[in-house]
């Protein structure tokens, strides 16, 4: 439906005339008349206000389907750092409704767990301002400590609190009900060697591997890391040395190479597979991985030259290759360059 046919069923709705619409809107009469009659539209600015006068949301207005509404939810969030309440709210309701639609339950599903990641996200920026100036201010006291090491994804000494217990036994229960989900047995690997849980995690893997879609590279990283958390350093190093000597144009395997010299701490290898891995990428857009490593790496170095010419390659990217001109994650990319730029 177009949008003055659209306000003129919901003006009749309401029982307003067009003066006494025009009047709530501080305009001419002459104007609803246009707009209902197709021969303007109502400037931008005036929506907000002719969703609250007739009670709906400005999707309502121009009767977007629901995959539209999704779309818009999903690159409104793209674009800011933190929604309004009432918009929040109103993408939370529609949402929770379409959630009761078998059509578009996971759909609805997906969303609203990003939305709320977006908000406790958003959030969370907050939690770590302000909870790093009262640190700041009392570096003994421990409250604080806490909210940002739960904000910022901090290290956690307490081993109760530290263990992945909790992922380990919903991804188990994940892998009983879908034994061929090659992510799932993934996701219990990772969390099972993240705890030293490597019986547990060698039974995990004998099972990836079995999987027709599971990735080889990837199986024999988790075999290094097995490894690893049992100490056997010398074991570990070989695995990946023979993987990298069989794989050595293959960027995912340079990739997952670069990850595990760069948990070991050697850095200069790290960066070299890192940089060799994004080099060898054929896929367009490539992903940001591999350059968020290498700053990062530098700023550990201390090298902060280094460290922003890299973020600078990385916000190229992001401009050049995905198109992006206005979201967030372009706008952390820049402010990460500048921070580094200023230590340089």
């Amino acid at each position: 439906m177009e949008l003055g046919k659209k306000i003129k069923q919901l003006r009749f709705k309401a029982g307003l005339t067009q003066e006494q619409l025009a009047e709530r809107l501080g305009i001419g009469a002459q104007s609803v008349s246009k707009w209902e009659n197709a021969v303007s539209m109502p400037d931008i600015t005036l929506l907000p206000m002719l969703a609250e006068i007739f009670g709906v949301s400005i999707d309502d207005l121009f009767d977007l389907t629901n995959e539209q509404r999704f779309n818009r939810i999903e690159n409104r969030m793209d674009v800011e750092e933190e929604l309004p309440q009432d918009v929040f709210w109103e993408y939370e309701e529609f949402l929770k409704g379409q959630m009761a639609n078998e059509e578009t339950h996971k759909r609805a599903t997906d969303l609203i767990a990003n939305l709320y990641w977006h908000r406790m996200n958003s959030y969370a920026l907050k939690v770590r301002k302000y909870a790093k100036e009262s640190i700041l201010l009392a570096p003994n006291e421990k409250n604080n400590q806490w909210l940002l090491n739960d904000a910022e994804g901090h290290a956690i000494w307490d081993w109760n609190l530290a263990n992945h217990s909790k992922a380990i036994t919903f991804y188990s229960e994940i892998v009983k009900e879908h034994p061929e989900s090659v992510l799932s047995l993934e996701y219990l690997i990772d969390n099972l060697i993240a705890d030293h849980r490597v019986d547990e995690a060698e039974k995990a893997l004998v099972r990836l591997c079995a999987l027709k879609d599971s990735y080889p590279i990837l199986n024999e990283t988790y075999r290094a890391h097995i490894a690893l958390a049992r100490y056997d350093e010398k074991k570990a190093d070989q695995i990946m040395e023979d993987l990298l000597a069989a794989h050595p144009e293959e960027s995912g395997c340079l990739f997952e190479c670069a990850q595990y010299y760069a948990k070991k701490c050697n850095y200069e290898k790290a960066i070299a597979l890192y940089e060799k891995s994004f080099e060898k990428d054929t896929k367009r857009p490539r992903f940001t991985d591999q350059l968020h490593a290498i700053s990062e790496i530098y700023e550990i170095m201390g090298d902060y030259k280094k460290a922003a010419e890299t973020a600078d390659r990385l916000v190229d990217l992001l401009e050049q290759e995905w198109g992006f001109t206005e979201e967030v994650v372009l706008a952390d990319a820049k402010k990460e360059r500048d921070r580094l730029r200023n230590k340089a």
